[in-house]
């Protein structure tokens, strides 16, 4: 079992990458709204993500987040 120190060290660039996706794919989905002047007449699965981004920040989840997320993202 690694100490926290050694979760960081060992998965800071893995999650970094994912960070950088994730506003990547945030970046094409405004740039599609500035083109089209509208944003998807359906943002549910945007809202869930917004959500799942913000639930992933807080602590209050600690070590729950996984399920969490399962369990927002099977509601979509």
């Amino acid at each position: 079992m690694l100490e926290p120190q050694e979760v960081v060290d060992t998965y800071f660039l893995e999650a970094r990458y994912m960070a950088l996706e994730l506003a990547a794919w945030f970046d094409r989905y405004d740039s599609a709204v500035q083109r089209s002047g509208v944003p998807a007449p359906d943002d549910k699965k945007l809202r869930v993500l917004r959500q799942a981004l913000q639930q992933l920040a807080s602590p209050e989840f600690g070590s729950e987040r996984t399920e969490m997320l399962l369990e927002l993202f099977a509601a979509t």
